[in-house]
């Protein structure tokens, strides 16, 4: 491994996908840390009191939800543009995209405009993991490639932590967008070292059909392929999405006092120190193991183990709460095999639209997540009106059902040779 990364080329190329992806998580966990802050100074010059609360609950969700919308859209587009374009498109893309919405969404003074803004920065946000990780899967062995992949992802992943360290320094949710936005652009630098993937280049001079997102759905072999790697890293943001980014309202729900409630913040920053050196746990295990799909199978078994310890133990008090998320954040560290693995599925034609959609539809599935944790408790008019915790119980046990039916039936692929095509 250590011979490939002196390799100039690659070396660069991964150190520009981590650095990128550490952008790209910044600017994706902001509105999870700054939902509160920012909807209280906002919604606050007209509400007060309870009214107050539940509306930063409410429309905190949607504007999650709208962001995730937005990273649905935009994994397709980005994606596409990948496979017919090149990679390298897709780097420049994306970047400017989310750098420029987020620098302005330090601006809004109404939720209207703050939700159409989430909805471009997450279009934008959209692009980035998914090139640099087809990137670096086609630039370096394949005994290797996981290796770059694990790399990208946990110093991808400290984006979140230094997210989290930014906002304790600067009081102030506005300026926090405009770092991330400035961090962006200043990344932009950086990629001009870059080269093109060697596999897409040959690609180009063949007479391939490239980027058709609809190829996986002409049989049911690939639409089960990609939906299985879909499915086996929804618990990830189950964690992220419910018990993390609300964690004030599940303290609330689990007994604990009023000036005990975990911040946001906190709480979103333990989590991704646990996620990043989980990251390169499981990463580690699946090159040892030479498997992907064993990998995964253990620390999904550990997020359950961990999700459980979450309800019994986490409102104990807030400093048990954070321990939690750092624990919990740690059994779901394994987003850098799901990459992995979702890179090696498919053929180059359409690698990056995998490869770029599958962690958005994974992001975009926090919008069921919550549609169901609303359903089942409250937030919705149909709602059934249990309680928060009963209602992430439930929407849970989905969750992790449907991922380890997937897991079941995901093949495996250490080791697989990527120059190939799909027809």
């Amino acid at each position: 491994m250590l011979h490939e990364l002196k390799n100039r080329r690659v070396g660069m190329l991964v150190l520009v996908a981590a650095l990128g992806y550490f952008v790209d998580i910044y600017d994706l966990v902001l509105f999870g840390m700054e939902r509160t802050n920012s909807l209280n100074d906002i919604l606050g010059k007209s509400l007060q009191g309870e009214a107050l609360k539940t509306a930063v609950k409410n429309t905190g969700i949607s504007l999650l939800n709208i962001q995730m919308i937005g990273m649905l859209v935009g994994g397709i587009a980005w994606g596409i543009i990948g496979d017919k374009k090149g990679r390298l498109s897709v780097l420049f893309g994306s970047i400017i995209t989310y750098s420029v919405a987020n620098i302005l969404n330090g601006m809004v003074e109404d939720t209207s405009t703050y939700a159409l803004l989430r909805f471009v920065s997450g279009f934008g946000l959209a692009g980035e993991l998914g090139a640099g990780i087809t990137l670096v899967s086609e630039s370096m062995s394949k005994e290797n490639r996981g290796w770059g992949t694990m790399i990208v992802a946990s110093v991808g992943l400290c984006g979140a932590v230094v997210a989290g360290y930014v906002g304790e320094f600067i009081d102030n949710w506005r300026w926090s967008y405009y770092i991330g936005g400035g961090m962006g652009l200043l990344l932009l630098l950086l990629r001009i070292g870059v080269y093109e993937s060697g596999m897409f280049s040959e690609l180009k001079a063949q007479d391939v059909k490239r980027g058709d997102f609809l190829m996986l759905f002409r049989s049911w072999k690939q639409l089960g392929k990609y939906f299985n790697v879909i499915l086996v890293a929804l618990p990830v943001w189950y964690v992220m999405g419910i018990l993390i980014t609300l964690c004030p309202e599940m303290g609330r729900a689990m007994g604990m006092p009023e000036n005990q409630l975990p911040v946001p913040r906190e709480a979103i920053k333990y989590a991704y120190i646990g996620i990043t050196i989980g990251d390169v746990a499981s990463g580690w295990l699946s090159q040892v193991l030479r498997s992907r799909k064993k990998a995964l199978t253990v620390f999904l078994l550990l997020t359950v183990l961990c999700v459980m310890l979450y309800f019994f133990v986490a409102a104990k008090s807030q400093t048990m709460f954070y321990i939690v998320c750092g624990v919990i954040g740690f059994a779901t560290g394994f987003w850098a095999v799901f990459m992995s693995a979702a890179s090696e599925l498919f053929g180059t034609n359409i690698r990056s639209t995998v490869t770029t959609t599958a962690p958005n539809f994974v992001r975009g599935g926090t919008v069921l997540l919550t549609f169901l944790f609303q359903f089942f408790g409250t937030g919705l008019t149909f709602s059934l009106g249990w309680s928060n915790v009963t209602a992430a119980i439930i929407t849970g046990v989905i969750t992790f059902a449907l991922a380890f039916t997937a897991l079941w039936k995901l093949e495996e692929t250490y080791g697989k040779d990527l120059n190939y095509t799909e027809s």
